[in-house]
């Protein structure tokens, strides 16, 4: 399987399976038996443990003391900041409003992009970007929580921004370190390090936490939550950034409304009406228009060869 497909497909599966954690991690937060932290806790702890076993079935790799510092920082944008954020955000605001925000991460990843990688933003690619986004919003608009008129608290709301620009600036800044190591090699301090980071705020709060009280279904919200939201997609990321564009990448988060949309619609908690196919066709339209636009490498080989042929014919 080629690079660029094993990317889009590691990154569908990311998406579908925080599409379907938004619904889940809200719901074990309203039966209000578990603080928001100690569940950020949890997830990294859990996530931690089941990388560090990963390990020992993956080739050691040496890391420099300029590698541990790139993975440190990187675990603050990528996990610390970005799980924290949200989880605290997702308490106090509506699955809906999270969901919105979670549109913008694509535009703020192209903007990020196009300013520290040089990456142009093309015609292409902001058309891509927006009718990706138009696809997005027009299944959130046409939700009955939408139409309900639910709305979460501006604090959450910023939380949950706080969250989509932390997981961009991620994406983008540690895109060419990211190609060197190994997705295990790179989670597995990434988690380490996000435990110490966010052991004097959360610790507390996860050790008071009295789990008598969690029912069978609970546990199994918390497990989904950790393990597959948090380890797997954290395990294909990676692969995603060596083989996809940051922007690209992050086009696959429109399709987290149409999961929950689906998952609604299974469980009889939604109607199936053609807006949602359309917005379905339009996310996927929008990442196939960005994933064709040019990168800055083939801008600056055009030109190259532009330049060279404008001095063949001055000969």
């Amino acid at each position: 399987m080629k690079g660029v497909s094993k990317g889009h497909i590691a990154i569908l599966v990311v998406n579908i399976i925080f599409g379907l954690n938004i619904p889940i991690a809200k719901e074990v937060l309203s039966n209000q038996f578990i603080d928001p932290l100690a569940l950020t806790y949890f997830r990294v702890v859990g996530a931690a443990l089941v990388f560090w076993f990963a390990s020992l079935f993956v080739k050691s790799e040496k890391l420099t003391k300029k590698d541990f510092l790139i993975l440190f920082l990187g675990s603050i944008f990528a996990i610390s900041l970005n799980q924290t954020s949200f989880i605290v955000g997702l308490q106090t605001t509506t699955p809906i409003d999270a969901a919105l925000i979670i549109t913008l991460t694509p535009i703020i990843t192209m903007l990020i992009s196009a300013a520290y990688l040089k990456e142009p933003i093309t015609f292409k690619k902001f058309i891509g970007v927006l009718v990706g986004l138009t696809g997005a919003l027009i299944l959130i608009i046409n939700s009955d929580a939408f139409k309900a008129g639910g709305s979460g608290s501006w604090t959450g709301n910023m939380l949950c921004l706080l969250s989509s620009t932390s997981y961009a600036a991620y994406l983008v800044f540690f895109r060419d370190f990211i190609k060197t190591k190994h997705p295990v090699t790179i989670m597995k301090w990434m988690f380490l390090f996000s435990l110490v980071i966010l052991a004097p705020i959360a610790l507390p709060t996860a050790i008071s936490t009295d789990i008598s009280k969690f029912s069978t279904l609970i546990y199994s919200q918390i497990f989904y939550v950790v393990v597959l939201s948090t380890f797997l997609t954290y395990l294909l990321i990676p692969i995603g950034q060596k083989n996809l564009r940051p922007t690209t990448l992050t086009m696959y988060n429109y399709l987290q409304p149409i999961i929950a949309a689906v998952v609604a619609i299974v469980m009889v908690q939604d109607k199936f009406g053609w807006e949602k196919v359309f917005s379905a066709v339009l996310v996927f339209l929008g990442v196939y228009i960005v994933t064709k636009s040019k990168t800055r490498q083939q801008m600056d080989k055009e030109r190259l060869l532009k330049q060279q042929a404008n001095q063949e014919k001055a000969k």
